[in-house]
């Protein structure tokens, strides 16, 4: 078995390299090509790993397909065969062809960091949870705030609460995009209160988490 997950190890690094080759602009029609057929060798190979592992939870009275390593495994493979279920839109095709991106996330299946990382949140997930809810509370706040501001000099901007939301999470993780900024005194100031408050609230879950993965650490030291 281990050699079996070292084999589809390989074939996920070997499939985001493949994803990185296909973007290039002025790639030969023969390289599409054998990517192509690699990408169909893939996911055969994804699709009876699948098969084998929803084989075994079964059999094991386990619950494997219920679980997050499952449901990306599903995922992984999934995609592929909805374009040729669902329809042949190419903009849709392309939407989801974004998933291959979850096969990277399948990688964690075999690396202990991963598995120390996930232990570390799933032991905190309640502090997570009240964290969250209060950003939660103040992006909408922010959001709020800012359009009954700046709505009435910058309504294309600005034009509904919603629309303000953009501002309000640049503001409050600290990127702040040049392109959506408050021009009067009062967004200025209101702008200014919320990018302070937005370093502790980013800084809370943070905080969190590495002190839960610094202390699964040491547990296995």
């Amino acid at each position: 078995m281990r050699l079996f997950d070292k084999s589809i190890y390989t074939l996920i690094v070997l499939n985001l390299i493949a994803m990185i080759v296909q973007s290039e602009p002025n790639l030969d029609e023969s390289a599409y090509t054998i990517l192509g057929i690699f990408e169909k060798f893939s996911i055969a190979v994804f699709t009876v790993e699948y098969l084998i592992r929803t084989y075994l939870a079964f059999k094991n009275n386990s619950r494997y397909n219920l679980t997050f390593f499952g449901i990306i495994d599903l995922i992984a493979i999934l995609p592929f065969y909805l374009t040729f279920l669902i329809g042949f839109d190419g903009r849709f095709i392309r939407v989801l062809r974004l998933f291959r991106v979850s096969r990277i996330i399948k990688l964690g299946k075999f690396n202990k960091a991963f598995e120390l990382l996930g232990k570390g949140i799933h032991n905190v997930r309640r502090e997570l949870y009240l964290t969250f809810f209060i950003a939660f509370i103040m992006l909408f706040f922010s959001a709020t705030g800012i359009y009954y501001l700046e709505n009435p000099h910058q309504p294309e901007v600005y034009s509904s609460i919603v629309e303000s939301f953009w501002w309000a999470v640049a503001s409050l993780t600290g990127v702040g995009f040049e392109e959506v900024y408050p021009v009067t005194t009062g967004g200025k100031i209101f702008g200014t209160v919320i990018s302070l408050i937005g370093i502790g609230i980013v800084a809370v879950p943070t905080g969190i988490i590495s002190a839960s993965f610094v202390e699964l650490i040491n547990d296995d030291i």
